[in-house]
């Protein structure tokens, strides 16, 4: 086997796999078989820890990064070895930096997509007491409405109920006193801020 032809295989090992891997998960096609490393170096081999709830890790050698290597160092090292007079242990570097470079740019990428700007949420954010909303359904005197209030960034709505069993008109704006079994007990923010 030649170099070109060694090449030239690495190549087209890389596009092919980069091109099935596309076709799987972009257009969701699904192949009969699911492939897998014969060794844990696919999981744990290098990488970044992602810290946080989720506490993700991206490998430095997963199967995007390897395809992508193989498919420049291939493409470079043929071209190299077909249209150029350079040594053959040149054209192998230029080729390795060349297939290193392409699963630097594929990893990064990777991290790029994975990272998350979201602060942890706090036991506050998810605390209905002391919520301000507004009263979509009117409470009736002793009666029962519906109020719609914002919760750890989410839209809300629930039954709600006047603390003093008055009558409060629909769009007034409420705080939730107390939460029990669905129903807010609210009082008028006027009321509240005296």
């Amino acid at each position: 086997m030649t170099w070109s032809n060694f090449y030239l295989l690495c190549f087209l090992v890389g596009f092919s796999l980069s091109v099935l891997s596309f076709l799987a998960g972009a257009v969701h096609i699904h192949f009969p078989v699911k492939w897998h490393l014969p060794f844990p170096l696919g999981h744990h081999g290098g990488g970044l820890h992602k810290g946080g709830a989720s506490g993700a890790h991206i490998s430095w050698f997963n199967a995007s990064t390897i395809m992508a290597f193989l498919a420049w160092f291939g493409g470079t090292g043929y071209l190299l070895t077909r249209h150029s007079n350079l040594l053959a242990l040149t054209s192998l570097g230029i080729s390795m930096v060349a297939g290193l470079f392409a699963g630097w740019v594929v990893f990064k990428f990777m991290v790029k997509l994975m990272q998350t700007n979201d602060a942890p949420m706090s036991t506050e954010d998810h605390r209905v007491e002391g919520a301000l909303g507004t009263l979509s359904m009117p409470i009736r005197e002793n009666g029962t409405g519906e109020i719609i209030f914002s919760l750890g960034g989410t839209r809300r709505c629930a039954g709600a109920r006047c603390e003093d069993r008055k009558a409060i008109e629909k769009g007034a704006e409420v705080v939730i006193e107390r939460y029990e079994k669905g129903i807010a007990y609210v009082k008028k923010w006027e009321e509240f801020s005296k």
